[in-house]
């Protein structure tokens, strides 16, 4: 067991800001509410048991949708008020909030409801708004629409708040705020969850039946994506099931959660068991989309502020505190999908962003010809292949493509090989220009110990090499008429890893400024997979996968070692999960750490983008993350100097870029103190339980924290 309250606190999935939710199916039978009570009740038990807040239950489920005419029999909706009472009554020794649906009577009237049930307690009862009256529908024969109803309902003798002006809201658990709606309402134009968004919501809710046609299941799951995303809001959804008449109708019992977009869980459909999906919100990820998103707080002036015209109905939850685990996918590479075909299409894309972005400057500066530095690795490959691809969109010849590979005193015979292969199969004019002699006479002129034969490899001793590279490129560019392509990528930039001004942190245009490192070894491989280069290229770009990261500065002891970049500064696919929950989303350090955790504990655990060798799986406990996770708070905060004067180069990635023209902006003088006290704080460094040790990698985190800044 975990022992520490500190790390029971960082394992806590309410404390990190998540809400444990579930959407439910139960199975059916029409017109018998005793028996949907006990179904309803089943899997009730089963949420409490896991710790969930909010259960959302189907559309008249009580009495059973698909009833007709006896939805006016007295009989019926005695019994239903009944078992809602003893629903009422079985709820006190529950934790979840129970969103049930039923018929239920007011003042002559019967309107089809949703009836909100914790701890004993009705919180309120909310009735459908848009009643269906066309081709299978017929609820107007029935039910009277609640769209201009305000005011109580009495539920077994107790008034309890009435209307779809209602929310609810728990008192101990932030963002824990839910609407609920019925049916019809989100199909119609302007659905009530609109407002109740926009009220302060961030979780809504569906009671459905919604019968099943040839389909129709698709645009149930576009209408939830389509929602949660316009709302910036969680969307929970629950159609009836199996057991409603199939007189002339079927069901399939299609019950989902969404969370700005994306589908966190669905049901199995047509199971004839009861069925049941649960799925933690990230409400804190809602609030500050919705804080940093402007047009979300001018939608809700341009409708007149709807939540004056809410009523808020509170309620104590008394979540757990202990580990739950995490009920969600967290991808390891945020930037990378693990769907195959969700990938290629990113990567198509991306490089197509990159491709038409260096065309368009090419075009405007009217320039013939680009410089390009060519190491044969990474990055400098694959603006090259970018750039070959710019100059046949425009129809030029890649013969004004100039690719300089520089060898300096640590280059491997392997990187200037795979440079001058991928240049000459790409067809460019390649040229080398030995930097060393140059290197020599600025340490000597420097009075640098290298000069004199002592093996001292400095900062100095590195950005000697790094700015000859880069000016000797500005200077060919300005003899031969040229643009100076960069190829620093944004995990570079995020950490610093480049030398400021006269090196490799400029040039004239960067077409891989906004793409992090992890995306860019999917990009070349893509590339590769795709053949869209000849063979000679693709076996090159292949080999060039394979070469470690390294920026080649440094001599190494042994032959054919590399200087690691990794090594010195942490892992690219760490660090690229921290910019992008950092940057993109604002969370704070420890609950970035948290969900690294959980995305990266078990090798074995989740999905890995198509195409990953099996070698480079890699799993980090805890104290590792927290560790590298530091190291990037204080060189992001020590670097921002270098990002407020970035070279232009087109944004490609939701994930965002860290150009102060675009999606980053923070003075260079900023402390980060605050980040790295808050993770100091909330992650502890090690847990009594962790995956399987064998799975680790053992990484050496420097045990100072603080960067070289080059």
């Amino acid at each position: 067991m975990i022992q520490s309250k500190g790390a029971e606190a960082f394992l806590s999935i309410y404390r990190q800001g998540f809400v444990r939710v579930a959407a439910c199916r139960p199975r059916c039978r029409a017109a018998d509410p005793t028996f949907n009570l006990a179904q309803t009740m089943e899997l009730a038990r089963e949420g409490d048991a896991q710790a969930v807040a909010l259960m959302v239950f189907p559309e008249l489920g009580l009495s059973g949708y698909s009833i007709d005419d006896l939805l006016l029999q007295r009989a019926l909706l005695d019994e239903v008020e009944a078992r809602i009472i003893d629903l009422v009554e079985a709820s006190r020794t529950l934790r979840p909030v129970l969103l049930v649906g039923a018929p239920l009577r007011r003042e002559g009237r019967l309107y089809n409801c949703a009836v909100a049930i914790h701890r004993g307690r009705i919180l309120g009862v909310v009735p459908k708004g848009h009643l269906p009256n066309y081709r299978e529908f017929y609820e107007k024969r029935w039910f009277a629409s609640g769209r201009d109803v305000r005011g109580e309902i009495y539920v077994g003798g107790e008034p309890v708040p009435f209307g779809m002006d209602l929310l609810f809201q728990a008192d101990d658990v932030d963002g824990l705020i839910f609407h609920t709606e019925i049916c019809e309402d989100v199909w119609a134009p302007a659905p009530p969850s609109d407002f109740a968004a926009l009220a302060g919501a961030l979780i809504l809710t569906n009671l459905s039946a919604s019968n099943i046609v040839v389909g129709k299941a698709d645009t149930r799951r576009r209408l939830c994506e389509l929602q949660s995303g316009r709302c910036w809001a969680a969307y929970i959804y629950s159609a009836a099931g199996y057991g409603e008449s199939t007189t002339d109708l079927a069901w399939d019992g299609q019950a989902c959660i969404y969370e700005l977009g994306a589908q966190l869980a669905e049901t199995e459909r047509f199971s004839v068991a009861s069925q049941m999906v649960i799925a933690d919100i990230d409400v804190e990820r809602l609030q500050l989309e919705r804080m940093r998103t402007g047009t979300f707080n001018e939608a809700a002036i341009a409708n007149g502020m709807p939540d004056r015209r809410f009523r808020r109905v509170s309620f104590h939850l008394d979540p757990p505190m202990g580990d739950l685990g995490l009920r969600r996918n967290i991808d390891r590479f945020p930037f990378v999908p693990d769907d195959p075909a969700r990938l290629d299409q990113d990567c198509y894309e991306a490089f197509n962003i990159q491709v038409s972005g260096l065309a368009r400057r090419l075009e405007a500066t009217g320039l013939a010809k680009i410089c390009i530095g060519v190491s044969g690795g990474l990055d400098s490959t694959h603006a090259l292949i970018v750039a070959a691809k710019a100059f046949d969109l425009l129809g030029r010849p890649r013969t004004d493509i100039l690719g300089f590979t520089m060898p300096g005193f640590a280059t491997s015979a392997r990187t200037k090989s795979n440079a001058h292969a991928l240049m000459s199969g790409l067809g460019v004019t390649a040229e080398e220009i030995d930097i060393k002699p140059l290197a020599n006479q600025m340490l000597a002129d420097l009075q640098h110990p290298f000069a004199t034969g002592e093996p001292v490899y400095d900062t100095t001793f590195e950005n000697v090499q790094a700015g000859l590279r880069t000016d000797l490129l500005f200077r060919a560019a300005n003899q031969r008429n040229a643009l100076v392509l960069g190829t620093g990528n944004m995990s570079e930039l995020a950490l610093g890893w480049c030398t400021y001004g006269v090196g490799d942190h400029m040039s004239h245009y960067n077409v891989n400024g906004s793409l992090p490192k992890t995306l860019i070894q999917h990009l070349i491989r893509w590339t590769a997979s795709n053949r869209l280069f000849d063979t000679n290229v693709t076996d090159v770009l292949l080999d060039v996968l394979g070469t470690t990261i390294s920026p080649e500065l440094i001599p190494q002891a042994s032959e054919g070692e590399s200087q690691s970049t990794e090594g010195k500064i942490g892992p690219y696919e760490l660090h690229d999960f921290w910019i992008y929950y950092f940057t993109r989303f604002g969370l704070r350090p420890s609950k970035i750490a948290f969900l690294a955790f959980h995305a990266w504990q078990d090798v074995s655990a989740g999905s890995w983008p198509p195409g990953f060798p099996e070698e480079q799986k890699r799993a980090y406990e805890v104290g590792v993350i927290r560790a590298w996770l530091e190291v990037f708070l204080h060189r992001f905060f020590a670097n921002q100097f270098k990002r407020s004067a970035l070279p232009n180069g087109p944004k490609v990635t939701t994930g965002g870029s860290l150009s102060p023209r675009g999606d980053w902006r923070m003075p260079s003088d900023a402390h980060g103190q605050v980040w790295i006290d808050e993770l100091r704080r909330n992650v502890p460094e090690g847990l009594d339980v962790m995956a399987d040790p064998s799975t680790q990698t053992a990484i050496i985190v420097p045990a100072e924290a603080k960067p070289i800044v080059r």
